[in-house]
């Protein structure tokens, strides 16, 4: 329901209010490092007419994004968790999977299906930028929608997982340090107080862990053919 063109601009105006929001690390090593992965990640996306554009936010929060058009954040929170390049390279390539799979258009036309196309369609006409800005950032997650926007995020998820370990080999890193960085990221975040999978939009850890290492084999082929064999990289 939305030209790549117009989720391209979202992008843009988004990442500009997030990034002037949010401060950037003063680490430099940080800043390079995640450049420097990003960079190698996008050329081997298919995405040459991307202004790709990285930046990391000085925030404790374990997450990072990519926005429509090749706008990727990354929190400094996470990078201790990756430990090394290869990790990063799992965040960033999944993260850069959702844009290249064009999922916040799909997760926005979902949510107009779901709402009722005439009153979303009047909703949008009304309050374009915000619908949009939102379908960008997050998955719909209401508690009445349990059985149709969340599972649908979980498959965004695991698609975004499995063409992000194809493009990390691709990019020369080790596709193996997918499904460890995952172990990794559920033992930071702790069994308690996380929601069961039915009700969260994304996979629990396991479930990731156990698909990643079934698309090892076609990844490490990737990762065999890569211009450059970087492997585990730098540590972090």
């Amino acid at each position: 329901m939305m030209p790549e063109t117009q989720e391209t601009s979202l992008g843009q105006q988004t990442y500009a209010e997030v990034t002037e929001k949010n401060q950037e690390t003063s680490n430099a090593r940080y800043s390079e490092l995640v450049s420097r992965v990003g960079h190698r990640i996008a050329a081997v996306s298919g995405r040459g007419d991307f202004a790709w554009e990285f930046r990391v936010l000085a925030s404790d929060e374990q997450n990072a994004f990519c926005l429509p058009g090749g706008k990727v954040a990354v929190y400094e929170g996470i990078l201790p968790i990756c430990e090394n390049e290869a990790g990063l390279a799992v965040v960033m390539s999944h993260e850069v999977a959702h844009a290249l799979a064009r999922h916040g258009g799909e997760r926005m036309s979902q949510n107009a299906a779901v709402s009722g196309l005439k009153t979303a369609v009047g909703y949008v006409m009304q309050k374009q930028d915000e619908v949009r800005r939102e379908a960008a950032l997050k998955a719909y997650g209401l508690a009445s929608e349990y059985g149709v926007l969340l599972p649908y995020s979980r498959k965004h998820e695991l698609e975004a997982d499995h063409i992000g370990v194809m493009l990390m080999a691709q990019a020369g890193y080790d596709p193996a340090e997918a499904p460890r960085f995952w172990k990794r990221f559920g033992g930071a975040a702790g069994a308690s107080g996380k929601p069961a999978e039915f009700m969260s939009t994304h996979p629990s850890d396991d479930r990731r862990v156990d698909e990643l290492t079934k698309l090892l084999p076609k990844a490490q082929d990737y990762f065999a053919k890569a211009e450059t064999s970087i492997g585990l990289g730098e540590t972090i």
